[in-house]
């Protein structure tokens, strides 16, 4: 599962972090993200997706949203769960309390 969206200290975007140590296969979800027309640039480490908003993929499934607006964050992790087949994430509201980036 993934912790519920946390600001980044800069305030810049919203964070998901899975629970448990993953590794996602970065490959898999570049042709899964463009399967759906979403242009993505691979990083090779990480992946950076032309999304709504934009958002940056870790090899550790780390999802960085680059928005201010805590419900656009949470829409776009929805969908790109759901393209991702990524986990849930914890039940309960997006906090706006700044995490360390």
């Amino acid at each position: 599962m993934y912790r519920r969206l946390q600001l980044c200290s800069g305030h810049g975007g919203y964070e998901a972090l899975p629970e448990t140590a993953v590794v996602l296969d970065l490959a898999r979800a570049k042709a899964a993200l463009e399967n759906e027309g979403v242009p993505v640039i691979d990083a090779r480490v990480m992946l950076i997706a032309s999304f709504s908003p934009e958002v940056t993929i870790s090899r550790a499934g780390r999802l960085l949203f680059k928005t201010q607006d805590a419900s656009e964050a949470e829409r776009a992790f929805e969908r790109l769960r759901a393209l991702l087949s990524l986990p849930p994430m914890v039940q309960g509201e997006t906090e706006s309390t700044p995490v360390a980036e």
